[in-house]
Protein backbone atom coordinates (compact mmCIF):
# COMPACT_ATOMS: atom_id res chain seq x y z
CA UNK A 1 0.00 0.00 0.00
CA UNK A 2 2.87 2.39 0.79
CA UNK A 3 5.07 3.52 -2.11
CA UNK A 4 8.66 2.34 -2.45
CA UNK A 5 9.98 5.90 -2.37
CA UNK A 6 8.41 6.55 1.02
CA UNK A 7 9.61 3.21 2.36
CA UNK A 8 13.18 4.19 1.46
CA UNK A 9 13.02 7.01 4.01
CA UNK A 10 14.35 6.66 7.54
CA UNK A 11 12.87 8.55 10.46
CA UNK A 12 15.03 11.46 11.58
CA UNK A 13 17.09 10.20 14.53
CA UNK A 14 17.43 13.79 15.70
CA UNK A 15 13.66 14.22 15.93
CA UNK A 16 13.20 10.72 17.37
CA UNK A 17 15.63 11.32 20.24
CA UNK A 18 14.28 14.80 20.92
CA UNK A 19 10.74 13.38 21.05
CA UNK A 20 11.81 10.54 23.37
CA UNK A 21 13.53 13.03 25.67
CA UNK A 22 10.36 15.13 25.80
CA UNK A 23 8.25 12.06 26.61
CA UNK A 24 10.59 10.99 29.41
CA UNK A 25 10.57 14.51 30.79
CA UNK A 26 6.75 14.49 30.75
CA UNK A 27 6.91 11.30 32.81
CA UNK A 28 8.81 13.19 35.49
CA UNK A 29 12.34 12.16 34.53
CA UNK A 30 15.07 14.77 35.03
CA UNK A 31 16.06 14.79 31.38
CA UNK A 32 18.64 17.19 30.04
CA UNK A 33 18.30 17.33 26.26
CA UNK A 34 21.06 18.55 23.97
CA UNK A 35 19.57 16.98 20.87
CA UNK A 36 17.41 19.66 19.28
CA UNK A 37 18.70 22.13 16.70
CA UNK A 38 16.63 24.95 18.11
CA UNK A 39 17.69 28.17 19.85
CA UNK A 40 16.32 28.51 23.39
CA UNK A 41 15.81 32.25 22.86
CA UNK A 42 12.42 33.76 22.08
CA UNK A 43 11.71 35.30 18.69
CA UNK A 44 12.70 39.00 18.88
CA UNK A 45 9.86 41.32 19.87
CA UNK A 46 10.15 43.48 16.74
CA UNK A 47 9.43 40.41 14.60
CA UNK A 48 6.46 39.35 16.73
CA UNK A 49 5.03 42.86 16.51
CA UNK A 50 5.25 42.76 12.71
CA UNK A 51 3.26 39.53 12.74
CA UNK A 52 0.64 40.95 15.11
CA UNK A 53 0.33 44.03 12.89
CA UNK A 54 -0.21 41.80 9.84
CA UNK A 55 -2.97 39.90 11.66
CA UNK A 56 -4.67 43.08 12.86
CA UNK A 57 -4.55 44.53 9.35
CA UNK A 58 -6.14 41.42 7.91
CA UNK A 59 -3.12 40.19 5.98
CA UNK A 60 -4.42 36.64 6.22
CA UNK A 61 -5.26 35.69 2.63
CA UNK A 62 -3.49 33.75 -0.10
CA UNK A 63 -0.41 35.37 -1.60
CA UNK A 64 1.70 34.71 -4.68
CA UNK A 65 3.10 31.17 -4.59
CA UNK A 66 6.72 32.31 -4.42
CA UNK A 67 6.13 35.09 -1.88
CA UNK A 68 4.88 38.67 -1.85
CA UNK A 69 6.86 41.24 -3.84
CA UNK A 70 7.94 43.09 -0.68
CA UNK A 71 9.43 39.91 0.75
CA UNK A 72 11.32 38.91 -2.38
CA UNK A 73 12.72 42.42 -2.73
CA UNK A 74 13.84 42.29 0.90
CA UNK A 75 15.53 38.91 0.32
CA UNK A 76 17.29 40.29 -2.75
CA UNK A 77 18.47 43.32 -0.76
CA UNK A 78 19.73 41.08 2.04
CA UNK A 79 21.69 38.89 -0.38
CA UNK A 80 23.21 41.99 -2.00
CA UNK A 81 24.05 43.64 1.32
CA UNK A 82 25.34 40.64 3.26
CA UNK A 83 26.60 38.27 0.58
CA UNK A 84 27.48 40.45 -2.44
CA UNK A 85 25.04 38.45 -4.57
CA UNK A 86 22.71 40.04 -7.10
CA UNK A 87 19.40 38.28 -7.78
CA UNK A 88 16.21 39.48 -9.45
CA UNK A 89 12.85 38.73 -7.78
CA UNK A 90 12.13 35.94 -10.32
CA UNK A 91 15.32 34.20 -9.16
CA UNK A 92 14.01 33.92 -5.59
CA UNK A 93 11.30 31.80 -3.94
CA UNK A 94 10.09 31.67 -0.32
CA UNK A 95 9.46 28.22 1.15
CA UNK A 96 8.10 26.60 4.31
CA UNK A 97 11.50 26.40 5.96
CA UNK A 98 14.83 25.47 4.36
CA UNK A 99 13.90 21.78 4.53
CA UNK A 100 11.08 22.59 2.12
CA UNK A 101 13.54 24.52 -0.07
CA UNK A 102 15.73 21.43 -0.29
CA UNK A 103 12.78 19.15 -0.98
CA UNK A 104 11.65 21.36 -3.86
CA UNK A 105 15.18 21.71 -5.24
CA UNK A 106 15.92 17.98 -5.14
CA UNK A 107 12.51 17.08 -6.55
CA UNK A 108 12.95 19.47 -9.46
CA UNK A 109 16.48 18.39 -10.40
CA UNK A 110 17.31 14.83 -9.31
CA UNK A 111 16.25 11.92 -11.49
CA UNK A 112 16.68 8.17 -11.13
CA UNK A 113 20.39 7.33 -10.95
CA UNK A 114 21.66 10.89 -10.55
CA UNK A 115 24.53 11.07 -8.08
CA UNK A 116 24.60 13.66 -5.30
CA UNK A 117 27.85 14.25 -3.45
CA UNK A 118 27.32 14.86 0.27
CA UNK A 119 30.24 15.44 2.64
CA UNK A 120 29.88 13.55 5.92
CA UNK A 121 29.06 14.34 8.62
CA UNK A 122 25.94 15.84 7.09
CA UNK A 123 22.56 17.10 8.18
CA UNK A 124 20.33 14.02 8.45
CA UNK A 125 17.80 15.15 5.83
CA UNK A 126 20.12 15.46 2.82
CA UNK A 127 20.61 11.77 1.97
CA UNK A 128 16.99 10.91 2.74
CA UNK A 129 15.69 13.46 0.22
CA UNK A 130 18.16 12.25 -2.40
CA UNK A 131 16.95 8.66 -1.96
CA UNK A 132 13.32 9.79 -2.07
CA UNK A 133 13.96 11.41 -5.46
CA UNK A 134 15.63 8.26 -6.82
CA UNK A 135 19.13 9.65 -6.63
CA UNK A 136 22.31 7.96 -5.45
CA UNK A 137 24.11 9.34 -2.41
CA UNK A 138 27.89 9.64 -2.77
CA UNK A 139 29.41 10.34 0.64
CA UNK A 140 32.80 11.97 1.16
CA UNK A 141 34.00 11.16 4.65
CA UNK A 142 35.70 13.91 6.66
CA UNK A 143 37.18 13.85 10.16
CA UNK A 144 38.11 16.22 12.95
CA UNK A 145 41.72 16.07 11.69
CA UNK A 146 40.58 18.02 8.61
CA UNK A 147 38.11 20.21 10.53
CA UNK A 148 35.36 18.14 8.88
CA UNK A 149 35.86 19.80 5.48
CA UNK A 150 36.38 18.14 2.11
CA UNK A 151 39.41 18.85 -0.04
CA UNK A 152 39.51 19.58 -3.78
CA UNK A 153 41.22 16.19 -4.25
CA UNK A 154 38.37 14.37 -2.53
CA UNK A 155 35.79 16.21 -4.62
CA UNK A 156 37.64 15.46 -7.85
CA UNK A 157 37.79 11.75 -6.97
CA UNK A 158 34.05 11.65 -6.25
CA UNK A 159 32.97 13.24 -9.56
CA UNK A 160 31.57 10.98 -12.30
CA UNK A 161 29.54 11.48 -15.45
CA UNK A 162 26.44 10.88 -13.31
CA UNK A 163 27.17 13.60 -10.73
CA UNK A 164 24.22 15.97 -10.60
CA UNK A 165 24.79 17.92 -7.41
CA UNK A 166 27.19 18.78 -4.60
CA UNK A 167 25.67 19.70 -1.24
CA UNK A 168 27.70 22.13 0.88
CA UNK A 169 26.80 23.35 4.36
CA UNK A 170 28.64 26.26 5.90
CA UNK A 171 28.54 26.72 8.85
CA UNK A 172 27.96 23.01 9.25
CA UNK A 173 25.32 21.12 11.11
CA UNK A 174 26.55 19.06 12.99
CA UNK A 175 30.18 20.23 13.24
CA UNK A 176 30.10 24.03 13.13
CA UNK A 177 32.92 24.07 10.57
CA UNK A 178 33.06 26.93 8.07
CA UNK A 179 34.53 26.93 4.56
CA UNK A 180 36.78 29.92 3.88
CA UNK A 181 36.67 31.91 0.65
CA UNK A 182 39.89 30.22 -0.43
CA UNK A 183 38.53 26.74 0.27
CA UNK A 184 35.31 27.42 -1.63
CA UNK A 185 37.25 28.88 -4.55
CA UNK A 186 39.40 25.74 -4.71
CA UNK A 187 36.33 23.49 -4.73
CA UNK A 188 34.79 25.66 -7.43
CA UNK A 189 37.85 25.20 -9.63
CA UNK A 190 37.28 21.43 -9.55
CA UNK A 191 33.72 21.89 -10.82
CA UNK A 192 34.60 24.14 -13.76
CA UNK A 193 33.60 22.57 -17.06
CA UNK A 194 30.91 20.40 -15.44
CA UNK A 195 27.13 20.81 -15.13
CA UNK A 196 27.13 20.03 -11.41
CA UNK A 197 24.66 22.03 -9.33
CA UNK A 198 25.89 23.25 -5.93
CA UNK A 199 23.26 23.34 -3.20
CA UNK A 200 24.67 25.73 -0.59
CA UNK A 201 22.88 25.52 2.76
CA UNK A 202 23.74 28.72 4.64
CA UNK A 203 21.18 28.52 7.45
CA UNK A 204 23.72 29.28 10.21
CA UNK A 205 25.29 32.21 8.36
CA UNK A 206 24.67 34.73 11.16
CA UNK A 207 26.10 32.50 13.89
CA UNK A 208 29.81 32.97 13.20
CA UNK A 209 32.33 33.06 16.04
CA UNK A 210 35.64 33.26 14.19
CA UNK A 211 36.57 34.82 10.86
CA UNK A 212 34.02 35.93 8.29
CA UNK A 213 31.29 34.15 6.39
CA UNK A 214 31.61 33.62 2.64
CA UNK A 215 28.60 32.69 0.55
CA UNK A 216 29.44 29.89 -1.89
CA UNK A 217 27.93 31.68 -4.89
CA UNK A 218 30.09 34.75 -4.30
CA UNK A 219 33.54 33.24 -4.92
CA UNK A 220 33.43 33.25 -8.74
CA UNK A 221 31.14 33.85 -11.70
CA UNK A 222 31.16 30.13 -12.44
CA UNK A 223 30.08 29.26 -8.90
CA UNK A 224 27.41 31.95 -8.97
CA UNK A 225 25.84 30.42 -12.06
CA UNK A 226 25.83 26.83 -10.70
CA UNK A 227 24.94 27.52 -7.04
CA UNK A 228 21.52 27.48 -5.43
CA UNK A 229 21.68 29.48 -2.20
CA UNK A 230 19.42 28.18 0.57
CA UNK A 231 18.79 30.09 3.78
CA UNK A 232 16.14 30.98 6.32
CA UNK A 233 15.44 32.48 9.73
CA UNK A 234 14.97 29.49 12.02
CA UNK A 235 18.38 29.66 13.67
CA UNK A 236 19.52 33.28 13.40
CA UNK A 237 16.41 34.86 14.92
CA UNK A 238 14.85 31.86 16.69
CA UNK A 239 11.95 31.47 14.24
CA UNK A 240 11.92 27.67 14.01
CA UNK A 241 8.16 27.32 14.36
CA UNK A 242 7.40 30.11 11.90
CA UNK A 243 8.65 27.93 8.99
CA UNK A 244 10.47 30.36 6.76
CA UNK A 245 13.13 29.48 4.23
CA UNK A 246 14.12 30.73 0.81
CA UNK A 247 16.05 29.77 -2.28
CA UNK A 248 17.92 31.96 -4.77
CA UNK A 249 19.54 30.90 -8.04
CA UNK A 250 20.93 32.44 -11.21
CA UNK A 251 19.09 29.70 -13.12
CA UNK A 252 15.62 31.23 -13.47
CA UNK A 253 14.24 28.07 -15.05
CA UNK A 254 15.16 26.10 -11.93
CA UNK A 255 13.40 28.56 -9.62
CA UNK A 256 10.32 28.54 -11.85
CA UNK A 257 10.29 24.74 -11.76
CA UNK A 258 10.26 24.75 -7.94
CA UNK A 259 7.53 27.40 -8.04
CA UNK A 260 5.42 25.14 -10.26
CA UNK A 261 5.94 22.25 -7.84
CA UNK A 262 5.07 24.44 -4.87
CA UNK A 263 1.94 25.70 -6.59
CA UNK A 264 0.62 22.14 -6.65
CA UNK A 265 1.71 21.20 -3.11
CA UNK A 266 1.81 23.84 -0.37
CA UNK A 267 1.13 26.96 -2.46
CA UNK A 268 2.32 30.15 -0.70
CA UNK A 269 3.96 30.07 2.71
CA UNK A 270 2.13 31.56 5.69
CA UNK A 271 1.17 35.15 4.86
CA UNK A 272 1.84 36.41 8.39
CA UNK A 273 5.28 34.81 8.47
CA UNK A 274 6.09 36.64 5.24
CA UNK A 275 5.44 40.02 6.86
CA UNK A 276 7.47 39.05 9.92
CA UNK A 277 10.32 37.83 7.70
CA UNK A 278 10.57 41.23 6.02
CA UNK A 279 11.41 42.82 9.37
CA UNK A 280 13.83 40.03 10.28
CA UNK A 281 15.68 40.26 6.97
CA UNK A 282 15.98 44.04 6.72
CA UNK A 283 18.12 44.36 9.85
CA UNK A 284 15.60 45.38 12.51
CA UNK A 285 16.52 42.35 14.63
CA UNK A 286 20.30 42.64 14.23
CA UNK A 287 20.82 43.66 17.87
CA UNK A 288 18.95 40.54 18.98
CA UNK A 289 21.06 38.38 16.67
CA UNK A 290 24.25 39.84 18.14
CA UNK A 291 23.00 39.23 21.68
CA UNK A 292 22.32 35.57 20.87
CA UNK A 293 25.64 35.18 19.06
CA UNK A 294 27.62 36.49 22.05
CA UNK A 295 25.75 34.20 24.42
CA UNK A 296 26.41 31.20 22.17
CA UNK A 297 30.13 32.01 22.27
CA UNK A 298 30.10 31.87 26.10
CA UNK A 299 28.28 28.53 26.04
CA UNK A 300 30.53 27.11 23.34
CA UNK A 301 33.72 28.05 25.16
CA UNK A 302 32.51 26.56 28.44
CA UNK A 303 31.32 23.34 26.80
CA UNK A 304 34.53 22.84 24.77
CA UNK A 305 36.65 23.38 27.88
CA UNK A 306 34.65 20.86 29.93
CA UNK A 307 34.49 18.19 27.21
CA UNK A 308 38.21 18.33 26.54
CA UNK A 309 38.85 17.69 30.24
CA UNK A 310 37.08 14.33 30.03
CA UNK A 311 39.52 11.48 29.55
CA UNK A 312 38.47 9.58 26.43
CA UNK A 313 36.56 12.41 24.74
CA UNK A 314 37.72 15.27 22.54
CA UNK A 315 36.07 18.02 20.54
CA UNK A 316 37.09 20.72 18.09
CA UNK A 317 36.04 24.28 18.90
CA UNK A 318 33.45 25.12 16.22
CA UNK A 319 33.64 28.39 14.31
CA UNK A 320 29.88 28.63 13.78
CA UNK A 321 26.38 27.19 14.42
CA UNK A 322 25.58 25.92 17.95
CA UNK A 323 26.78 22.32 17.99
CA UNK A 324 29.76 20.35 19.19
CA UNK A 325 30.64 17.14 17.38
CA UNK A 326 32.28 15.17 20.16
CA UNK A 327 34.75 12.38 19.38
CA UNK A 328 34.05 9.22 21.43
CA UNK A 329 36.25 6.78 19.48
CA UNK A 330 38.47 6.03 22.49
CA UNK A 331 35.52 4.77 24.52
CA UNK A 332 32.92 3.53 22.01
CA UNK A 333 32.63 2.38 18.42
CA UNK A 334 28.83 2.46 18.50
CA UNK A 335 27.45 5.98 18.82
CA UNK A 336 23.80 4.87 18.80
CA UNK A 337 24.36 2.47 21.69
CA UNK A 338 26.36 5.17 23.47
CA UNK A 339 23.52 7.70 23.11
CA UNK A 340 20.84 5.22 24.22
CA UNK A 341 22.77 4.16 27.33
CA UNK A 342 23.59 7.76 28.18
CA UNK A 343 19.90 8.65 28.07
CA UNK A 344 18.91 5.60 30.14
CA UNK A 345 21.65 5.85 32.75
CA UNK A 346 22.32 9.60 33.07
CA UNK A 347 19.14 11.07 31.57
CA UNK A 348 21.10 13.10 28.99
CA UNK A 349 19.96 13.23 25.36
CA UNK A 350 22.49 13.69 22.53
CA UNK A 351 22.36 12.64 18.87
CA UNK A 352 24.63 9.77 17.76
CA UNK A 353 27.13 10.55 15.02
CA UNK A 354 25.89 7.66 12.90
CA UNK A 355 22.75 9.73 12.23
CA UNK A 356 24.99 12.23 10.43
CA UNK A 357 26.94 9.59 8.54
CA UNK A 358 29.95 9.63 10.89
CA UNK A 359 30.40 6.87 13.43
CA UNK A 360 32.43 7.53 16.57
CA UNK A 361 30.95 10.93 17.47
CA UNK A 362 27.85 12.50 19.00
CA UNK A 363 26.28 15.89 18.42
CA UNK A 364 25.78 18.13 21.44
CA UNK A 365 23.69 21.28 21.01
CA UNK A 366 24.72 24.20 23.20
CA UNK A 367 21.53 26.10 22.36
CA UNK A 368 20.47 25.95 26.01
CA UNK A 369 21.35 27.67 29.28
CA UNK A 370 24.90 27.41 30.58
CA UNK A 371 23.98 25.72 33.87
CA UNK A 372 22.24 22.89 32.01
CA UNK A 373 25.35 22.56 29.85
CA UNK A 374 27.60 22.27 32.91
CA UNK A 375 25.30 19.76 34.60
CA UNK A 376 24.84 17.77 31.40
CA UNK A 377 28.56 17.46 30.69
CA UNK A 378 29.17 16.43 34.31
CA UNK A 379 26.67 13.59 33.81
CA UNK A 380 28.36 12.65 30.54
CA UNK A 381 31.72 12.49 32.35
CA UNK A 382 30.25 10.13 34.95
CA UNK A 383 28.83 7.96 32.15
CA UNK A 384 32.15 7.82 30.31
CA UNK A 385 33.96 6.84 33.51
CA UNK A 386 31.51 3.98 34.08
CA UNK A 387 31.85 2.96 30.44
CA UNK A 388 35.64 2.81 30.70
CA UNK A 389 35.40 0.63 33.82
CA UNK A 390 33.07 -1.80 32.06
CA UNK A 391 35.50 -2.04 29.11
CA UNK A 392 38.33 -2.97 31.48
Amino acid sequence: MITKRVNTLSESITIAITTLAQELKAEGKNILSFSAGEPDFDTPQVIKEAAIKAINEGFTKYTAVDGIAELKTTIANKLKRDNKLTYAPNQIIANNGAKHSLFNLFSATIQEGDEVIIPAPYWVTYPELVKYCGGVVVEIQTHDTSSFKITPEQLKSALTKNTKMLVLTSPSNPTGSIYSKEELTALGKVLEGTDVIVASDEMYEKLIYKGTFTSTASVSEDMFKRTVTINGLSKSVAMTGWRFGYMAAHNTELIQATKKLQSQSTSNINSITQKAAVVALNGDADADIEMMRKEFIKRRDEAVLLFNKIDGLSVLCPDGAFYLFVNIQKVSSDSLSFAKKLLAEQEVAVVPGVAFGSEGYFRFSFATDIQSIITGIDRIEKFVESLKKSIK
